[in-house]
C-alpha cells in the first residue's frame, strides 16, 4: 500500500509542477493543431486550370448591374407583397360590409313581415260585408246584372263607354 500511496504523492507534485510553471517572455506557446479529418488538406484538393480558377473568382464577384437587379427584384417582391396585404385588408372590410348589409337585410324582412301579418289580420272581411250590407245598403248581383263581354282585341279592358248588350244564344 505504501507504494500505491507514494505513486500517488509523485503524480500530484509532477502536477504541480507542470501547472505552476510560468512562462516568461511576450510569446505564447503555440499548441500543435489536430487535423480535421473531414476537411480536405491542400494536397488532396485538385488543381484547377486558370480560366476555371478566373471564372470562379468572377462568379464570386457581385458587379453594379447584379446589385441593381437585386435591388429592383427585392423592391418589386416588397411592392407586391404590400398590395396583397391591402387587398386582402379591403376583402376582409368588404366581407364585414356584405355581412352586415346581410343582417339590415334580413331585419327589414322580419320587420316588412310583421307589419303585412298585423295588416292581415287586422282587416275582418266579416265586418266590412257587415258594415256594407246592413249600412251602406249593398247586395249581391243578381244573374240579370251580370254581363258577359268578349274583348278580341286585348286581354285588357278600360271601360270609357257603355258596354254594348250581349247577345243572347240560347
Amino acid at each position: 500500500m505504501s507504494n500505491q500511496t507514494g505513486r500517488r504523492a509523485s503524480a500530484q507534485n509532477t502536477l504541480l509542477r507542470n501547472t505552476s510553471t510560468y512562462q516568461y517572455g511576450n510569446t505564447a506557446r503555440q499548441f500543435q493543431v489536430v487535423p480535421n479529418p473531414y476537411e480536405k488538406s491542400e494536397v488532396d484538393k485538385p488543381r484547377l486550370s486558370n480560366s476555371a480558377r478566373k471564372n470562379r473568382e468572377k462568379a464570386l464577384n457581385m458587379n453594379f448591374g447584379y446589385v441593381v437587379f437585386l435591388a429592383v427584384a427585392a423592391i418589386v417582391t416588397l411592392f407586391v407583397c404590400i398590395s396583397y396585404l391591402k387587398l386582402q385588408a379591403e376583402m376582409t372590410q368588404k366581407v364585414k360590409n356584405i355581412s352586415s348589409l346581410e343582417k339590415e337585410v334580413a331585419d327589414l324582412r322580419s320587420d316588412n313581415d310583421e307589419t303585412y301579418n298585423r295588416i292581415n289580420n287586422a282587416t275582418d272581411l266579416d265586418y266590412i260585408k257587415k258594415v256594407a250590407m246592413e249600412d251602406l245598403g249593398m247586395v249581391y248581383a243578381s244573374e240579370k246584372q251580370v254581363v258577359l263581354y268578349n274583348n278580341e282585341e286585348s286581354d285588357y279592358v278600360r271601360q270609357y263607354s257603355d258596354i254594348p248588350e250581349a247577345k243572347k244564344s240560347k
